[in-house]
């Protein structure tokens, strides 16, 4: 399974919602304190693309060699329709600072996050990050295609995954919910395996781990082949 380091960078990464709450700034609109883009730096900070008249650059223009503390907090839904579809929320904390001239949009700024620390809480549990796990952490290379893959997979093969019932033993059983009465949804996607919420009498996920990690969209490709030929037996 990723580790919490990972789980969090990959969010970090993502295109999953995200506002910045600054200490000091009150009464500004959740838009205007959604970052424009975001990444990660070689030492684990994070880079925020704002407007130049966003509140959070006045704030971190305001406080110059001050320590402004800051929360970017990032949110995770699925993208195709379920039951409860917030995959998860990370919280990363540190001091915000401007950083005068990097940014490459006129009218931007671009401010810089060091990190204090961070946490998450989504499907594989909740976790404290240390700044250093942060940093070395790996990004799923999934991320940037899950959003997609997971839409295909629920318009195009949702029979496919509909089958990956009969692969669940025992917790197949109508206590779960017949099969007939129950509907499969591709959750989540990463490099490790497919995530699918059954939905019927009693709504539960599970895990259909691939043989191998993934490092690409043409070995996981072959890793559901794989898992959707092990269902049609």
């Amino acid at each position: 399974m990723p580790s919490a380091a990972e789980r969090t960078r990959t969010l970090v990464q993502s295109t999953c919602s995200a506002v910045l709450l600054v200490s000091g700034v009150e009464g500004a609109r959740p838009e205007q304190l959604t970052p424009h883009a975001r990444a990660v730096g070689t030492d684990g900070e994070v880079f925020l693309l704002f407007p130049a008249d966003s509140p959070a650059v006045r704030a971190a223009t305001h406080a110059q060699d001050d320590e402004l503390p800051a929360v970017l907090e990032i949110t995770d839904v699925a993208p195709v329709a379920a039951p409860n579809r917030i995959r998860g929320r990370a919280w990363v904390t540190g001091w915000l600072t401007c950083v005068p001239g990097l940014a490459t949009e006129p009218g931007f700024m671009m401010l810089r996050l060091e990190l204090k620390e961070a946490n998450v809480d989504d499907l594989w549990g909740a976790a404290h990050v240390e700044p250093e796990a942060f940093a070395s952490a790996s990004v799923d290379p999934l991320v940037a295609h899950e959003t997609e893959l997971l839409q295909h997979l629920h318009s195009a093969h949702s029979d496919q995954v509909q089958a990956l019932g009969s692969l669940l033993g025992e917790r197949g059983g109508d206590e779960a919910g017949t099969a007939e009465g129950r509907r499969a949804v591709p959750l989540a996607l990463d490099r490790f395996g497919l995530r699918v919420r059954f939905v019927g009498k009693r709504t539960f996920d599970v895990r259909f781990d691939f043989p191998t990690p993934v490092r690409d969209v043409t070995e996981l490709r072959r890793a559901m082949h794989t898992l959707f030929e092990a269902a049609s037996y």
